[in-house]
């Protein structure tokens, strides 16, 4: 896919699950999961084991039917690997411009972290694609994207950190372009249980928020 389409492909399904498992079989059930709820991506952190072998994985036994990305990439050689994987974007918990070159030089998606406005500007002027929000909940949550929002409009917003069920419909309506949701879509108790509907469930309903929260903006602008 091309950095266009991947870009697209995010925006329109509003929602990235961040997997985190304690293995890659783990690893591989939540994606199979939040697939089976409606959530044709998937971000593979790097602190699941053997994280490489199962992007490969998945790009090679799901191809174009799932959007494979990696996170929690640190650096330049981390993300050359997580490339060489396979990975159709790449994700950072915070700012190294040398991961959103490389990005870039690669042609991939950069979801770039950062937090304060210098580092949201930062990001945006270095080439990333989206600007992850980390971590948003411990700053304002809904409060913190509209008040970023404002001066900065043109720069596509991810938060990550507190977006939840209560949350999700709030984060939509304040502008986020999309959310990144970990342990509270694949949860680490469903996981270990082996109960991987539970996961399945919840994307159902994360699925539904962002396009209710996202109807209820269109007709908020028509108005106006």
């Amino acid at each position: 896919m091309t950095k266009e389409e991947v870009f697209r492909r995010v925006v329109e399904i509003g929602i990235v699950p961040v997997v985190r498992a304690k293995s890659g079989s783990q690893a591989l059930k939540a994606t199979e999961a939040v697939a089976s709820g409606g959530i044709p991506i998937v971000e593979i952190t790097m602190t699941v084991p053997g994280a490489l072998e199962v992007i490969s994985e998945l790009v090679r036994s799901m191809g174009n039917d799932l959007l494979v990305g990696a996170g929690t990439v640190l650096d330049a050689d981390a993300a050359r690997r997580c490339v060489d994987a396979g990975a159709e974007f790449l994700v950072s918990p915070g700012l190294d411009i040398e991961v959103v070159e490389l990005a870039s030089q690669q042609g991939k998606l950069m979801m770039a972290g950062a937090l304060t406005p210098t580092e949201v500007i930062t990001a945006w002027r270095a080439g990333a694609d989206f600007v992850k929000v980390f971590p948003c909940g411990n700053v304002g949550g809904p409060k913190y994207i509209k008040a970023l929002k404002g001066p900065l409009p043109q720069v596509p917003m991810v938060p990550t950190g507190g977006v939840n069920l209560q949350t999700a419909a709030e984060f939509i309506k304040a502008g986020a372009a999309a959310l990144g949701i970990g342990g509270e879509l694949v949860s680490a108790a469903a996981l270990a249980s082996g109960n991987v509907g539970e996961i399945t469930d919840a994307a159902r309903q994360y699925v539904a928020i962002v396009r209710e929260a996202r109807e209820v903006n269109a007709s908020t602008a028509a108005i106006k």
